[in-house]
C-alpha cells in the first residue's frame, strides 16, 4: 500500500479528519475523548500538528483510498528539553469501512520510518488496555510495553488500563545516543 497526498484533497481534509475521528469516538474508539469531538477542536489539533510538523518536531501521515481519506496518525517530539531525543506516537484512527485493510499498519509503519529518519531515539505510545486489535498491531511493529496503570481511564463509570509502548531505535541500529553532559564533582572542601 502506498500512502499518498494531493493537493486538491487538502481542501476537505479537516473535514474528512474530523468525520472519521467522531464516528470512531461515537463508536467507542479509544481516541482521548468521551464525546465526538468538535470540527473545530480537530482543526486545533491538526493545526498544532502541521506547526510542529513544519518544525521539524513532528509526522502526520494519512491514507486514501479511492481519493476518499481513511486514516490518519501522527507522532510529536516531546518538548521537555530533556526529552528531546524522544517522541510520542499520539493518535492512529482509521475509518470503520476501511478496518482490516491495513491502513493502520501501513500508518503505523510509515510513522515509525519516519521518527528513525527524524533521529528520534525513543518512540513511545500509550493505549487503552481493552483496544486489543491496536495493541497487537504495536506488538508485531516491534513496541514493547513497558508499564501499565491499572484503571486508569474513565469513561463514565467504566475503567480501563491505561499500557505503555516504546520503540527504543537505539537498540535496533537507530541513531546513536547523544553523548550526556558530564557532572563535575562537588568540591570536597
Amino acid at each position: 500500500m502506498e500512502l499518498t497526498s494531493a493537493s486538491e484533497l487538502e481542501a476537505q481534509f479537516v473535514e474528512s479528519a474530523h468525520q472519521i475521528l467522531a464516528d470512531l469516538v461515537r463508536g467507542g474508539a479509544a481516541l482521548g475523548w468521551i464525546e465526538p469531538p468538535s470540527r473545530d477542536e480537530v482543526a486545533e489539533l491538526l493545526g498544532r500538528v502541521l506547526s510542529a510538523v513544519q518544525a521539524g518536531d513532528a509526522a502526520l501521515r494519512v491514507a486514501y483510498l479511492d481519493r476518499r481519506l481513511v486514516g490518519l496518525g501522527y507522532w510529536l517530539r516531546y518538548t521537555r528539553p530533556t526529552h528531546r531525543p524522544h517522541a510520542d506516537l499520539e493518535k492512529i484512527a482509521v475509518d470503520a469501512a476501511a478496518h482490516g485493510r491495513g491502513v493502520g499498519r501501513a500508518l503505523t509503519a510509515a510513522l515509525i520510518t519516519d521518527a528513525r529518519e527524524a533521529g528520534i531515539e525513543v518512540l513511545t505510545l500509550d493505549a487503552r488496555g481493552d483496544n486489543t486489535n491496536a495493541l497487537h498491531l504495536y506488538r508485531s511493529l516491534g513496541f514493547t510495553e513497558f508499564g501499565h496503570l491499572p484503571d486508569f481511564v474513565a469513561v463514565g463509570e467504566h475503567r480501563y488500563d491505561k499500557v505503555f509502548y516504546m520503540l527504543d531505535f537505539r537498540q535496533q541500529g537507530g541513531p546513536p545516543p547523544r553523548p550526556m553532559a558530564r557532572r563535575r564533582p562537588a568540591d570536597a572542601s
